[in-house]
């Protein structure tokens, strides 16, 4: 009886110190699995980063852009200059199993120093262009990815406003390799009732590099051909070196960066040498 006595007592005394192991190994098995959820629900950045790569992603964001140009009228430096922002939400809509339609919305608000010159400060809401691209979801055999579409020109009748409605097509068609994304986005606008005679052609060759750790490294031009304009000043011509990297902002999906452009052509009144860019995107991946 004495031994029953002691081996109970034992027994009672090492169930505490056999259970804390016990519920500490559960708790760290729930922190792990926490951490293992965490993980799988939030969006890869390296595949947000190639999809902001491709125009007709199917990704909701919503692109805020800031651009910095000088030169203008042949002056140097800061004479002249022109502050841009550009709201450019993009926003997928699934048409059925097969296609996507992607709309593109440019929407800059202007601020103008001293164009024309003596002028002061000047600016307001400039005209908007609205893009539409069809696009299968698919991409085709060869692995390219395209879409076509309109493209519309809305003015806003402010002082920095062509005053002139505008309709024309637009296509996108690239391809994304590994790390690599490149292809070229174009379209050209004619004037369907406005002020202006408008007839331009604008392309944008793009090359993309993405790294595992979502940075991207961009190369583009984004030209336009002006066919009404006079000998010589039709072309315009932005070399652009962009850096951009996708993280979150508490539980926001953004990218963010900026980089430099320089002007290899611009008409005579138009922007000179160089140029900045500074971009902030948030994503909304489904």
């Amino acid at each position: 009886m004495k031994y029953a006595k002691a081996a109970l007592c034992a027994f009672l005394f090492a169930c505490p110190l056999m259970a804390e192991p016990t519920a500490a190994a559960a708790l760290n098995s729930d922190v792990v699995k926490k951490e293992i959820v965490s993980k799988a629900v939030e969006p890869d950045k390296e595949e947000l980063a190639k999809k902001l790569a491709n125009p007709i992603a199917a990704l909701i964001s919503v692109p805020f852009q800031l651009n910095y140009e000088r030169g203008f009228l042949n002056t140097s430096g800061n004479e002249s200059n022109k502050w841009t922002f550009n709201i450019q939400p993009v926003i997928p809509f699934s048409l059925n199993d097969e296609w996507n339609l992607i709309s593109r919305t440019i929407v800059p608000v202007i601020r103008t120093d001293n164009l024309p010159l003596n002028s002061g400060i000047n600016g307001g809401v400039g005209d908007i262009v609205q893009s539409l691209f069809f696009s299968p979801k698919a991409p085709t055999e060869s692995g390219w990815i395209w879409g076509a579409g309109p493209v519309f020109l809305v003015p806003t009748n402010s002082d920095v406003s062509a005053e002139t409605w505008g309709a024309g097509p637009t296509a996108v068609a690239l391809k994304q390799d590994g790390p690599y994304t490149y292809g070229v986005l174009a379209n050209h606008l004619w004037d369907i009732g406005g002020n202006a005679d408008i007839s331009q052609t604008f392309v944008q060759p793009f090359f993309t590099y993405t790294t595992p750790e979502a940075l991207s490294t961009t190369v583009m031009t984004e030209t336009t051909y002006d066919w009404n304009a006079a000998s010589g000043n039709a072309w315009t011509v932005p070399v652009f070196l962009m850096v951009t990297k996708v993280g979150k902002v508490g539980n926001q999906m953004v990218s963010y960066g900026g980089g430099v452009k320089y002007y290899v052509e611009s008409p005579d009144r138009g922007p000179q040498g160089w140029g900045v860019r500074l971009v902030f995107t948030m994503l909304f991946p489904k």
